[in-house]
């Protein structure tokens, strides 16, 4: 009697690494990958009046009342660049990372009931929340672009770059740190759910540690005994080449962005590991 072979499509079994990123498995699931996307978009704003008109409002209102408080009141310099539009570059970026760290930190929690039901690589939804946020970063930077022009047009001193085309290393930086993080904060939060009220608060602290509202070089002329803590920020580096990019203004150091690029693969490398070990057990404790 014949033995008879069978070939099976799909074999479920216990990842023994840790650091398993199977591309191949997430590039099957491809279509279920686009669902995610298509959901995040959709659903955030779709019971809202305004809709994805808030996308607009919140880094308007933002970079409006940072020019009031930091560059009128406090008397922070931009240099030749226009407080609004430098202040509006910075929050861009960091809206896109921040976007990214609190979608990805809620992926155990929020997921749960999906997760206990089928089988599909969990790093499917923490990556579709990077993407789906490209659409309202995309938003939010050609408001940016519209200013940018007004101002422009009106004499204001902006100095354009070739350099400007590696803007988009800048903008997978900030994607792939706000996934490793929130990779981690999604994983602890299985385990202590009251990480979930400090992460808004550490955010907001963080934006304030991340150059985002003030050049580097202030901190390091005004504060030499803090410095630091922008120093060793790696967000710090990519909104000040941002800026240095967009507008021209503040300077681009290599090393920095060496440090910030070793960061980041590192945060990943270690978000990744602890994302595999917790969804083996996840679903005993969320």
């Amino acid at each position: 009697m014949k033995d008879v072979t069978e070939d099976w499509l799909f074999e479920i079994k216990p990842k023994n690494n840790f650091f398993t990123f199977n591309l191949r498995e997430v590039w099957q699931y491809r279509d279920l990958l686009l669902l995610f996307v298509r959901r995040d978009v959709v659903t955030v704003y779709k019971q809202t009046i305004l809709g994805p008109l808030w996308y607009l409002i919140q880094p308007l209102f933002t970079s409006v009342t940072f020019t009031i408080i930091f560059n009128n009141v406090a008397g922070i310099s931009t240099g030749t660049v226009p407080p609004f539009l430098f202040n509006l570059a910075g929050i861009t970026v960091w809206n896109y990372f921040t976007a990214c760290l609190n979608g990805t930190s809620n992926t155990f929690a929020g997921n749960a009931g999906i997760f206990g039901k089928v089988y599909f690589p969990r790093i499917i939804v923490p990556i579709s929340v990077v993407i789906s946020n490209l659409l309202k970063f995309g938003i939010q930077f050609f408001i940016f672009v519209c200013f940018y022009i007004v101002f422009y047009v009106k004499g204001a001193s902006l100095q354009f770059n070739g350099y400007v085309l590696f803007f988009p290393i800048l903008i997978v930086f900030m994607g792939v740190l706000g996934l490793g993080l929130g990779m981690i904060i999604s994983s602890l939060v299985t385990k202590y759910r009251d990480l979930n009220y400090l992460i808004g608060f550490g955010v907001q602290l963080l934006m304030y540690l991340s150059a985002v509202v003030y050049p580097m070089a202030l901190v390091k002329e005004k504060l030499p005994q803090y410095s630091w803590l922008i120093a060793y920020n790696p967000l710090a580096y990519i909104i000040e080449t941002t800026r240095y990019l967009l507008l021209g203004t503040g300077q681009v150091s290599l090393q920095g962005l060496l440090f910030t690029f070793l960061f980041i693969v590192g945060l990943f490398l270690v978000g990744l590991l602890i994302f595999n070990k917790t969804e083996k057990s996840f679903i005993d404790t969320v």
